[in-house]
């Protein structure tokens, strides 16, 4: 197989695996061979692994979930109690943050603000000030939001500046990786070899989770 021919077979992998329907929560893994299935399974835990993004990782967690995210979504303001909700009653699920700003300048103002906060521990406080922030963000709202969050503006700001290429590079992984997926808008949860795209209740949320579990990726 050629690297042209493996490259477009793990991507059908990936997305034929991510395929599955949740609703009668039936794990169905598919490829069209066992190369492809193997690269899609590569994939995904590429996906699922980060050296910048943001990530909550409990000890002992046995199932990630990856959330691709627009700060100016609506939708995503929705899921936002969910998964924080399921974070709560679930100390094995590991959230990783995969920041996709689609909605225009303040979305990715607020993304590299948001990235740059988890070099000083404050990722977790200012994600959750974001995303309860009511209306449209604009700068004002980004510095009112960290101001709540308890984020050291002047420190935030080095950050941005001294780790500007780490950022950019995160950025620029999440958003090939939503695009690999097949995304077309936020938000977006990959759990295991299933895309939940749009808005999901903590309901659903957690019977995804009950299905990962019950059938670990190899």
């Amino acid at each position: 197989m050629t690297a042209s021919r493996a490259r477009r077979a793990a991507t059908a992998a990936l997305l034929m695996g991510l395929a599955g329907s949740v609703q009668s929560q039936q794990p169905r893994i598919a490829g069209q061979d066992q190369v492809a299935s193997d690269m899609a399974r590569r994939v995904r835990q590429a996906i699922r692994t980060d050296p910048v993004a943001p990530v909550i990782t409990p000890k002992g967690a046995d199932v990630t979930i990856v959330l691709f995210s627009d700060y100016n979504c609506p939708y995503c303001r929705k899921v936002h109690p969910a998964l924080q909700a399921l974070l709560r009653e679930d100390p094995k699920v590991r959230l990783l943050y995969r920041d996709w700003p689609i909605f225009g300048g303040a979305s990715t103002e607020a993304a590299r603000a948001a990235i740059a906060a988890e070099f000083q521990g404050k990722h977790a406080a200012f994600n959750d000030a974001l995303m309860t922030t009511q209306g449209k963000l604009d700068s004002a709202a980004i510095r009112s939001a960290a101001n709540r969050a308890g984020v050291d503006w002047t420190r935030l700001q080095k950050d941005l500046t001294a780790r500007r290429q780490e950022i950019d590079a995160v950025l620029g992984r999440s958003d090939r990786y939503a695009r690999m997926l097949g995304l077309t808008g936020t938000p977006g949860l990959l759990i295991g070899p299933y895309l939940l795209p749009g808005a999901v209740g903590v309901a659903e949320l957690r019977k995804v989770v009950v299905a990962v579990r019950a059938k670990p990726e190899g």
